[in-house]
């Protein structure tokens, strides 16, 4: 049981409603690059606790196994 790339990236639009997101992945193994607003500020462990809080379910439920984030300002990014 996986989840599309897609997906991934609605669950963390819905939790960082501001945030441009990239996904990639196989099913198994993914990766997000996530800009917004909402990491001014915040330490890495932070932003990444953010990102997660966003896919928890699909965590808790098997469909998303791994996920490797990067997560930026829109300065950061630039």
């Amino acid at each position: 049981m996986s989840i599309s790339n897609e997906a991934v990236e609605a669950l963390i639009l819905k939790g960082i409603e501001d945030a441009s997101v990239t996904v990639t992945g196989d099913g198994y193994k993914y990766e997000t690059t996530v800009i917004s607003n909402a990491f001014a500020n915040l330490s890495k462990v932070k932003r990444h606790q953010l990102v997660y809080s966003s896919v928890n379910e699909a965590i808790t439920s098997g469909e998303l196994h791994a996920l490797t984030i990067t997560a930026l300002t829109p300065e950061e990014a630039a």
